[in-house]
């Protein structure tokens, strides 16, 4: 006798339950409203920049521009009568020794003194950062006071103490006074960056036999990489916008640029188709160094950022 086959049990349908929430839709004014703002704000971003390059602008077209242009008219008459335009200039200033001197002089003090900062500072950063050694926090604590030491209050005992050791009016002695007030910030904000480098990943380095020279050049500098490249920019502009200090300390025979323009002001006065193209000159290069490492100086900025 055969057992009866079982039967199917249904189960009840569930229940319908509410539909899924959505987020509300912005009205069409508020969506107006908030393209309106962006685009205003682009707006005025673009005007900003536009009259913060206008100076740069207009040193430009004086330096194009002849000495009786520039005495009859504005620079922006360049607009009604481009073709008058000229490299005269330029020709009469790379034919000055004082100018082309000049610029030698500011790339033999600005590059050994933004290296020299760069290589110390890291050094230091590093050493702060991961080494162990007695009266570490003091000691950076001092370099840390040292950030407000104003460079004025230096000019006359650092002048006596050039003067006794024969560094006085030297490209040496300018160097070193930038090398010396650079440094501070430089340990301040690499050892900052450096200390966020998580530690088991130089943990993992020492395990697999790296000493302290191959982690420091392997492991942190290659981390550290945008933070060195905008140090080296604020460096860089620095001191190659540096007056004062170049004015006191560096060879009155061979200024930087900017001792260099100065000097033919005080001369001269009025040869503007040497002072115009030499001023317009010496802005182009630190303009070329930031945009040429504006990507890493970036990275460096957003990384502080976000750290």
């Amino acid at each position: 006798m055969t057992s009866p086959a079982p039967t199917a049990v249904s189960t009840p349908p569930a229940a319908p339950g509410p539909p899924p929430s959505r987020a509300p839709r912005a009205s069409l004014a508020s969506r107006i409203a908030a393209r309106a703002a962006g685009g205003g704000v682009r707006v005025f971003l673009v005007l900003a920049g536009l009259l913060w390059l206008l100076p740069t602008v207009g040193l430009l077209f004086s330096s194009l521009r002849s000495p009786s242009d520039i005495a009859a008219s504005g620079w922006w008459e360049v607009f009604t009568a481009p073709a008058r335009l000229t490299t005269e200039n330029y020709t009469h200033l790379l034919a000055n020794g004082t100018i082309t001197g000049s610029l030698l002089s500011t790339v033999l003090i600005t590059v050994p003194a933004t290296l020299l900062v760069l290589v110390l500072g890291s050094f230091a950063g590093y050493a702060f950062a991961w080494l162990d050694f007695p009266g570490r926090d003091w000691w950076f604590l001092g370099v840390v006071a040292l950030l407000v030491v104003p460079v004025q209050v230096a000019l006359v005992p650092v002048s006596k103490l050039f003067g006794a050791v024969g560094l006085f009016e030297t490209t040496v002695g300018v160097v070193l006074f930038h090398t010396a007030f650079g440094l501070p910030f430089a340990i301040f904000l690499l050892r900052n960056f450096f200390a966020e480098i998580p530690r088991e990943l130089l943990e993992a380095a020492r395990l697999d036999g790296a000493g302290e020279v191959r982690l420091f050049t392997r492991v942190v500098l290659p981390l550290g990489g945008p933070a060195i490249a905008s140090l080296g920019i604020f460096q860089f502009l620095w001191v190659w916008n540096d007056m004062l200090i170049a004015l006191i300390f560096a060879d009155s025979q061979s200024p930087p640029i900017t001792v260099a323009l100065q000097q033919q002001v005080r001369q001269f006065g009025n040869n503007v188709d040497v002072l115009a193209p030499g001023a317009f000159l010496s802005m182009v290069v630190p303009l070329a160094v930031f945009f040429a490492f504006q990507r890493q100086f970036a990275s460096g900025v957003m990384a502080g950022a976000v750290k």
